[in-house]
């Protein structure tokens, strides 16, 4: 059985490695991989951290290009690939243009597709745009929908979609567990990744924080900067952002936080040094889909610089808290994390409700054929 992986930007990177890496390792199936380049630089370096070398590289990025452009770009390129490759079936991951284009694409040619981390919803078609409309439209289109969680299986259930459904737990959880033990395991790659933040003061707690949302661009923005800035003023804690390259980003940002007492801007992390930050910080605060899942692996309190997430079950869990980017619910529910303990403790003893490191199993059991034990909390 021919499986054909399809993504392009570093967060499908992540989550589909270790699923390419235990296709590659099973007899019964033939792996082919295929990138359209969404993250150039980005992408790249977690194909090399995971050593995955694809056998087709679109590299559709080009200046200025918009959302149609890039989609037209994507769909007319896999179009011969898939007619080359003939698979049986086509996986993609996630909520991203790339995503939707490669279900069409395979649609198109009655090919089965299976969707890595189905189920997540909003319902909200501009809470996150345009993810929100990617994901429930490739839904729609699949045959094996690998839903994450049973709240995002309950979802797939709700629209009584075709596809088969499976919950499998987050495949981010298994890279971030081979992550991990690689860092663990290895003092002197613990020292290579601690030495570009040597300025960081070991008595202060660590905040991390990371940004990049459509839908936070503009006052957004500024108001997660203003929050930043306060509590940058606290003695007690060091901030680290790893600043995305959008202009729209990076504007903001170095206009109120450059220069800032106990606040690092830094360029945008690898995946291998960013979880060796994320495991020595006190805190995240993020936008990020895939930090909310990743941290409480770690013990971390995530504080959601959105209004609404579509993954509510650390929030249900109590290892997430939706802040949105009002300026005072950040500044404190920042501030009652730092200050009490206990609350503290509470919500960074917490298990995570993402996963168990055993999704890419579950995957390549389920597309073997074989009778396969959902994941459970």
């Amino acid at each position: 059985m021919k499986i054909l992986s399809v993504f392009g930007t570093r967060p499908e990177a992540i989550k589909m490695a270790p699923l390419v890496k235990a296709i590659a390792a099973e007899p019964e199936l033939t792996s082919v991989v295929c990138v359209t380049g969404q993250h150039r630089a980005m992408l790249d370096q977690v194909l090399s951290l995971f050593q995955i070398v694809p056998d087709y590289d679109l590299d559709v990025m080009r200046p200025d290009q918009g959302l149609n452009a890039l989609s037209a770009r994507i769909l007319t390129a896999l179009d011969p690939i898939l007619s080359a490759v003939r698979p049986d079936c086509v996986l993609v991951h996630g909520d991203t243009n790339t995503a939707l284009m490669a279900a069409i694409a395979a649609f198109h040619h009655r090919i089965p597709v299976g969707h890595v981390e189905a189920g997540l919803r909003t319902y909200d078609l501009a809470r996150p745009w345009p993810e929100e409309m990617n994901r429930q439209l490739v839904d729609r289109l699949c045959s094996h929908l690998f839903a994450p969680t049973a709240t995002a299986a309950a979802h797939l259930a709700g629209e009584h979609l075709p596809g088969r459904v499976l919950v499998t737990g987050n495949t981010v959880i298994d890279a971030l567990f081979a992550t991990l033990a690689r860092i663990e395991g290895d003092a002197a790659l613990q020292a290579e990744l601690d030495a570009p933040f040597a300025m960081l003061d070991p008595a202060r707690r660590l905040i991390l924080v990371t940004g990049h949302r459509r839908e936070n661009f503009g006052s957004g923005f500024i108001d997660i900067c203003e929050a930043l800035a306060t509590l940058s003023a606290r003695d007690d804690v060091e901030i680290v952002y790893p600043v995305h390259l959008n202009p729209n980003v990076r504007g903001p940002v170095h206009d109120r936080l450059f220069g800032r007492k106990n606040v690092h801007l830094v360029a945008p992390l690898d995946y291998l040094p960013f979880v060796a930050l994320m495991r020595r910080s006190t805190l995240v605060l993020t936008d990020s889909g895939g930090v909310q899942e990743e941290a409480p692996s770690l013990g971390k309190p995530v504080l959601v610089m959105r209004d609404v997430t579509e993954r509510p079950e650390a929030v249900a869990a109590g290892t997430v808290e939706l802040v949105g980017t009002d300026q005072t619910r950040i500044v404190t529910a920042a501030a009652r994390l730092l200050d009490d303990p206990v609350a503290y403790g509470r919500v960074a003893r917490r298990s995570n409700p993402y996963g168990d490191g055993l999704a890419c199993r579950r995957i390549v059991d389920a597309l073997c054929g074989r009778v396969v034990e959902p994941f459970k909390l």
